[in-house]
């Protein structure tokens, strides 16, 4: 055996170290054997030297006996090196015949008929193989009748369930539950694959229990496993790419791996293992008859043949698990500890004010017949209106709360959504006493250590008062957990969110940029924004320059153009304006807005970006915050980055999951920072 060169995992036997030796000319790896892990390297290692030994006796000339007498010496002689007498009776029966199945005679056909025939797969069940489609293979659905009759217990994990693929396999399945066999099967309203009637038919199946996850944004699931237990130690597994559906399972070009707990026990364990803590998990819920509405409901959703609001209305609003989470810890909060004051810190996008509906909702359960006075405050128009309609759809009130903020005037001030700059400017704590609302909520409430928000928190002493942010630490040393008694209820932050698939996954690209900042003026502690703008757009050949390295970066690092839904972050109105203009020039279609833009502008340009009419937004002190654009899959900070809260809300405004939406893709444009720059700061 030549030795050649390349990577291995393999057990060094003499010829292998006399080669290893001579190799003067080879750098080699190597490591000892783990302890723990020696049985199986070690056996691995000997089945191949034993199936070498066994084709040698027979081209030899040796028959099937020369074999098995070859295998009992080996027997024998493990037998005497471990003086184990468990070891004597594994012998090979001379009579060389392998046991295919054992069946009970009484109480069935074959009390009458002892050669009736039992029911095995085609292909092997103790030696893994792969299914590809191919003609001269056997069917997946003719395995799997095959499989189902021979079980004793069976998992399946689908994204969807269609009735052509089921009722192939209806008439096993009956048979296989009615005589004691246990059914567990997940599956998922993606797409709005599924077929009701699969799923119906299935339920009404003995022994059988379903569970749906309804959150196709957050649990993608594409994982397709069949798995038949056996209670004789022969359990198979299919793994592949074929979901429960006629042409999945019969006719279309599908890969599929077999795995038989005989050769891959670890995997089967594995597979055992995750199908359970699916099985566990809350996002994944049981299906039965009360049910069969909801999944109607989230398969139309999916189709897009959404209800019109007003039919929403007649269903409730779920919290999804990690909200319901964090629901309970507000609760424990306030029943186990008495603390009524909560801050709940909550990645962008994992829905915050969702959970202050639901949490209000609750609370006014618990308080009928009573006022239950809210305010719930925000800085900006476009929170308090995406709020106030968040809170009529989980109450299912179409007229709850009213507005006080712009030229929004409310008819009544139980319920009401208003801004801090109406607040402050109306003299609120004038109109109200300090007792009047029962439950507060502070949107955003990183802003609360500004002065704005102190006569607020100061004055107001409600029953609940209920913090929401996505960001609690700020860059300028303030506290906003002094009103909670430095404590933080109930928090999901972004890498947990992500790591739980609550948010897209992102892919950072720091990109060296061509603009010197080192020479600009410093004041405040920060860039000169003025000064910074005019070097970004006034600069002649270099601002022109930088535009150039910025749309070659786009180039290298997006997949394709066409499909970019971008924003960028700028640092003032001109800037942003000059950017758009650009890259116009430059044949990318993009527009710019600012605070200065009207709600309609906002409203069009977000359409204008979904539709892909327009690839860019660029934005100045917009969109950071309660703005969303699921869609967004590019992100350009187009300034230094002089405030990780504010980082954070920007890059949140590209994590929310969206269809077809692989990854969000950040790139950020880094100069020569000023020397009285603190990049331990940030």
């Amino acid at each position: 055996m030549t030795l050649k060169n390349g990577i291995y995992e393999q057990v060094i036997y003499q010829l292998l170290a006399n080669q290893l030796d001579e190799a003067s000319d080879k750098v080699s790896l190597t490591e000892p054997i783990n302890e723990a892990e020696a049985p199986r390297v070690l056996a691995k290692f000997i089945t191949e030297v034993v199936k070498r030994g066994l084709d040698a006796v027979l081209d030899n000339g040796g028959a099937m006996a020369g074999q098995i007498a070859l295998v009992n010496k080996i027997v024998s002689l493990i037998q005497q090196e471990t003086q184990e007498q468990a070891f004597r009776p594994l012998q090979v029966d001379f009579r060389a015949k392998q046991l295919l199945a054992v069946a009970d005679k009484r109480n069935t056909v074959h009390a009458v008929d002892e050669s009736k025939e039992i029911v095995r797969p085609e292909t092997s069940i103790a030696i893994s193989s792969l299914f590809t489609g191919a003609v001269h293979e056997p069917s997946l659905y003719s395995e799997f009748k095959k499989e189902i009759l021979s079980c004793d217990r069976i998992d399946m994990l689908v994204s969807f369930i269609k009735w052509s693929g089921v009722r192939l396999m209806m008439q096993e399945l009956r048979e296989f539950t009615q005589r004691g066999g246990i059914l567990r099967i997940i599956t998922t309203s993606y797409m709005g694959a599924t077929d009701i009637k699969a799923v119906e038919e299935l339920r009404q199946l003995l022994n059988t229990n379903i569970k749906v996850s309804y959150d196709t944004k957050r649990t993608r699931l594409h994982a397709k496993t069949y798995v038949f237990y056996r209670n004789s130690g022969f359990s198979t597994a299919y793994v592949g790419s074929s979901n429960l559906s006629n042409v999945a399972i019969s006719s279309g070009l599908e890969w599929n791996v077999k795995v038989t707990e005989q050769d891959l026990p670890e995997t089967l364990q594995k597979i055992t293992a995750t199908f359970d803590s699916y099985w566990n998990a809350p996002e994944f819920e049981p299906y039965t008859e009360v049910q069969m509405d909801r999944l109607k409901t989230a398969l139309r959703a999916e189709q897009g043949k959404e209800l019109t609001t007003d039919i929403t209305f007649l269903f409730d609003i779920r919290p999804y698990p990690y909200q319901q989470e964090i629901l309970d810890k507000l609760e424990a909060e306030r029943r186990v500890r008495n603390h009524y004051w909560n801050l709940v810190v909550a990645a962008t996008g994992t829905g915050k004010t969702v959970i202050s509906a639901l949490d209000y909702k609750r609370f006014c359960e618990a308080n009928r017949g009573k006022a239950n006075r809210l305010l719930f405050v925000a800085h900006r128009e476009e929170i308090l209106k995406q709020s106030i309609s968040c809170f009529r759809m989980v109450l299912k009130d179409a007229n709850f709360g009213s507005l006080f903020v712009g030229v929004h005037r409310p008819d009544s001030i139980d319920h009401l959504f208003m801004s801090i700059q109406t607040f402050n400017a109306k003299n609120w704590v004038e109109a109200t006493s300090s007792g009047f609302y029962d439950y507060i909520i502070v949107d955003e409430f990183h802003h609360a250590a500004a002065p704005s928000y102190r006569m607020l928190l100061d004055y107001y002493q409600p029953k609940i008062l209920l913090g929401l942010t996505a960001t609690p630490e700020r860059m300028d040393g303030l506290s906003v957990t002094s009103y909670f008694s430095h404590r933080i209820a109930a928090e999901i932050r972004l890498p947990e969110a992500i790591d739980r698939k609550l948010l897209s996954p992102f892919q950072y690209f720091g990109v060296s940029d061509t603009i010197d900042l080192d020479g600009l003026k410093w004041s405040y502690g920060g860039y000169d924004r003025n000064e910074l703008s005019n070097l970004y757009t006034l600069s002649g050949a270099e601002a022109e320059k930088r535009v150039d390295n910025i749309i070659q970066a786009i180039l290298r690092y997006v997949t394709d153009m066409e499909d970019v839904k971008g924003l960028g972050f700028c640092v003032t109105i001109d800037h942003a304006q000059y950017m758009a203009d650009q890259f116009n020039i430059k044949g990318i279609r993009s527009i710019s807005l600012t605070s200065q833009s009207s709600t309609e502008e906002r409203n069009i340009a977000k359409m204008r970006l979904v539709s892909g009419e327009v690839r860019f937004i660029f934005v100045v002190d917009i969109y950071n915050e309660g703005v969303d654009i699921p869609e967004i899959n590019t992100v350009l900070f187009l300034r230094p980055t002089e405030s990780l809260t504010i980082f954070l809300q920007q890059l949140g405004r590209g994590l929310r999951l969206s269809e077809n939406k692989e990854c969000l893709t950040v790139l950020d444009f880094i100069g020569l920072a000023h020397k009285r720059y603190n990049f331990e700061d940030k």
